[in-house]
């Protein structure tokens, strides 16, 4: 199963007042496990970006200056993303509003929300009235946040990856042991029947009864009322 995990940073709240997109990071995973390719790109949006989003994610007008518009990266991003994965957001109809109003600019369909998954939600649900923040989920799952003294897409779903990983079973989900089982069972007879052949021969222990546990036996076995078995 493909997953993309996604994170966008924005020129603010509502791309229904004008805001747009200024960042998307992407990061891939197959069976729960990264595969190191990722999709990052700043963009820009064609507009100024105000204040109080600059201080969440510390991206100025001046970096965005000669940055592509979303209208000529949109065909990458969405060939990264691919037809069916699922796409994995924190507080995914956040990120998912502004990815389909920059998608209907350029005149493309919108993506499904059938292919979305929100880590916020099974976060919730997971851990009832506990923080559910990306840096609590962090904190919680002993997930590193150096670096992160600002917002960025790439790095924040790099983190969400690794908390998308323990809400669905740990970091280590599977190990990978299903993906051969029929010669996983065959190695690992190999191994017992050699590890049998290899032990060393041992002599025979004796283990007759003493005189003395063969009379005990025998006045148990005449105490005995109605046995089972026939007792000669």
């Amino acid at each position: 199963m493909r997953e993309i995990v996604f994170d966008t940073e924005t020129t603010g709240m509502d791309p229904a007042e004008g805001h747009r997109l200024v960042e998307i990071g992407c990061l891939e995973l197959v069976n729960k496990v990264p595969t190191g390719r990722t999709y990052h790109q700043y963009i820009q949006p064609e507009r100024s970006v105000p204040a109080d989003a600059i201080a969440v994610h510390g991206i100025t007008d001046a970096y965005l200056k000669d940055m592509p518009v979303f209208a000529s990266i949109y065909h990458e991003f969405l060939e990264f993303i691919g037809e069916d994965s699922i796409l994995v957001a924190h507080n995914a109809p956040f990120d998912m509003k502004f990815v389909n109003a920059e998608l209907k600019t350029v005149g493309h369909a919108a993506i499904d929300n059938k292919r979305v998954r929100d880590s916020l939600v099974l976060a919730r649900k997971k851990f009832p009235g506990s923080p559910a923040s990306l840096d609590a989920l962090c904190r919680r799952f002993s997930i590193g946040l150096e670096g992160r003294e600002l917002h960025g897409a790439l790095l924040d779903a790099q983190l969400l990856a690794d908390v998308w990983m323990e809400l669905n079973g740990g970091r280590q989900h599977g190990l990978g042991l299903n993906a051969n089982t029929d010669q996983s069972n065959a190695q690992t007879a190999a191994v017992s029947a050699q590890a049998i052949i290899d032990r060393p021969a041992r002599t025979p222990r004796p283990h007759a009864a003493k005189p003395e546990e063969l009379e005990a036996h025998g006045a148990l076995v005449g105490e005995l009322k109605d046995p089972l078995w026939p007792v000669g």
